[in-house]
């Protein structure tokens, strides 16, 4: 495969996982100097960034079923 395909397959999988432009900037910078380290530090950010949405989404969720738990309780004890 060549260097400018898998360049192009990498851009598109971040661009898939909700990288922002700076993020791939930032990782393409470290792929082209060879700097592995450099490379998996910018994927574990974005992945902590997007495990932090999700805990956040998570927690609106309960949130909202607690309210429809609530409610549903209510309407049982009319």
């Amino acid at each position: 495969m060549s260097i400018v395909l898998k360049e192009d397959k990498t851009i598109q999988n971040m661009k898939d996982a909700g990288c922002s432009d700076d993020t791939i900037a930032c990782f393409m910078r470290c792929y082209q100097t060879s700097d592995t380290k450099g490379e998996l530090k910018v994927l574990a950010q974005h992945r902590q960034y997007l495990l932090d949405e999700l805990h956040g989404t998570q927690k609106e969720i309960d949130c909202l079923d607690y309210l429809i738990y609530q409610i549903q309780k209510e309407g049982e004890d009319r």
